[in-house]
């Protein structure tokens, strides 16, 4: 038995072993009921007896690949999928043992992934609820939606398996599950009509430097930027904190499984960072792009949910930094909470909405869904007539609207940089006028600029635009 328990316990830390000579062994993530991503070359890789020949067969053709093992007893290879369908089974063998796949399903595969917000299970928190999740969880059976949750991990190292099970959507295994990703992969099944397969992989808490390679850190991010790190100013060091430690326990093991895109909810935990984030969440993104081999791998992100954080700090520079990520690459998105946060609960209700949010950016984006509105209405210019400033946005085709309630939060300045709040008033023209009577020559305008806000304006499409403001001045904020 002790002989067994190593065996086991090494495999699943290092991904080899010399016990390995005797075994064929399947990572977590390639088992039964998985989802394999359609019409595609997908990974499929394991251990097994060391410079010897595995083979694997699907029955949805008639190929067969075969794929030599390394001195270490490490195999990994391609194979290719069809359309979506299923459920098939998959045969992978050596000359002495053979493994059968069952209930595989081809379609669409996403991963999951940030801190508590996405982590949050359907049935909630102690004492903070998901909006629904009772009727969610009731209607949750569905054998062509399949869940795989990462067990938390943290690592020095990089880690080449990870402990989970695919499991079919049902009440039981739903109610456990992130609602963010489920809800995602709910609408787009009921979209598309095709397996979806969806991974969480995410820790609440935590920072986004412990998300990314050792590598990419130590390549893009100074010495100095790296002192402002979580784990760095924090008297409490927690391995979750750790730069690269999450990385290399919960995404590491994940990059041979091919992904259709990523869904990341994270932020809150750096929000006294916001300069230094600017930096490190475009890197993440780049390094899992490069590793996956996909750079143009879709990636859309939920921007934090205004809440009552202390007075000392305004978290909209953190919101600014995920706004301005949109124009550093493509194929990345943004999900604004500003309408739906809690005044005093970091992990707002209703993530039902949420997840809706992120599928309507990967439904138009990369499933060409025609004319579904994906982003809320996004700051483009301005112009200044007299003691006036008129705004112009992007993604407000059909306009510009309140839905029946007061445009609020707004506040202007002059050259002194004294802001006064503002009337604001929507246009014909699909703009925004805002002024004061306090401030005869405007500079600049700012609109939900600080930590608790219930967002007032949306386009037509009922979706809302992020905080924002015209001006760049850093005079109101330190690190």
């Amino acid at each position: 038995m002790r002989t067994l328990l190593f065996f086991l316990f090494t495999t699943l830390l290092f991904g080899q072993s010399k016990e390995t000579d005797k075994h064929l062994i399947l990572p977590a993530l390639v088992s039964d009921n998985m989802v394999l991503q359609q019409s595609s070359s997908v990974g499929v890789w394991g251990w097994a007896e060391k410079n010897k020949e595995v083979m694997i067969s699907a029955d949805w053709n008639s190929e067969t690949v075969t794929v030599k093992t390394d001195a270490s007893g490490k195999w990994k290879t391609k194979i290719k999928t069809p359309v979506a369908g299923g459920p098939f089974s998959i045969k992978i063998s050596t000359n002495k043992e053979q493994i059968t796949l069952n209930n595989v399903l081809i379609g669409e595969v996403w991963m999951g992934s940030g801190q508590s917000n996405m982590e949050m299970p359907m049935t909630g928190y102690n004492n903070q609820p998901i909006n629904d999740s009772n009727e969610l969880i009731l209607s949750s059976k569905n054998q062509q939606i399949r869940l795989f949750t990462v067990k938390r991990k943290t690592s020095k190292t990089p880690l080449y398996d990870c402990e989970g099970s695919w499991q079919e959507a049902t009440p039981e295994t739903v109610a456990d599950f992130s609602a963010v990703a489920y809800n995602f992969a709910k609408q787009l099944n009921n979209t598309l009509d095709v397996p979806i397969g969806i991974i969480n992989s995410s820790w609440g808490g935590t920072p986004v430097e412990a998300w990314i390679q050792l590598g990419a850190i130590e390549d893009e991010v100074t010495l100095e930027e790296q002192k402002l790190f979580n784990f760095n100013i924090s008297k409490n060091k927690r391995e979750q904190d750790a730069p690269a430690y999450l990385f290399n326990g919960m995404i590491n093991p994940i990059l041979d499984f091919s992904l259709k895109g990523v869904i990341w909810y994270q932020g809150e935990s750096n929000r006294n960072q916001p300069r230094l984030y600017s930096k490190t969440f475009p890197l993440m993104i780049e390094n899992w792009r490069d590793l996956w081999k996909s750079p143009k791998l879709s990636f859309y992100y939920v921007q934090i949910a205004p809440f009552d954080y202390s007075k000392n700090l305004n978290s909209a520079y953190l919101r600014e930094s995920q706004l301005k990520t949109l124009s550093k690459m493509d194929n990345i998105g943004m999900v604004v909470t500003l309408d739906i946060g809690e005044e005093n609960n970091i992990h707002p209700a209703e993530k039902q909405l949420v997840g809706k949010r992120l599928a309507y950016w990967a439904l138009a984006n990369d499933y060409g869904i025609k004319k579904v509105g994906f982003s809320g209405p996004k700051y483009k210019s301005n112009e200044i007539e007299g003691d006036k400033m008129t705004l112009k946005f992007d993604f407000a085709e059909k306009g510009l609207s309140t839905f029946g309630h007061p445009l609020k939060d707004f506040e202007i300045a002059g050259q002194d940089r004294v802001f006064y709040p503002a009337e604001a008033k929507i246009l014909r023209n699909k703009t925004i006028q805002v002024h004061s009577e306090k401030v005869k020559n405007p500079v600049a305008v700012r609109y939900a600029w600080k930590n608790f806000v219930v967002g007032s304006l949306f386009n037509t499409q009922k979706l809302p635009a992020s905080s924002f403001r015209t001006d760049d001045w850093e005079d109101d904020f330190n690190e």
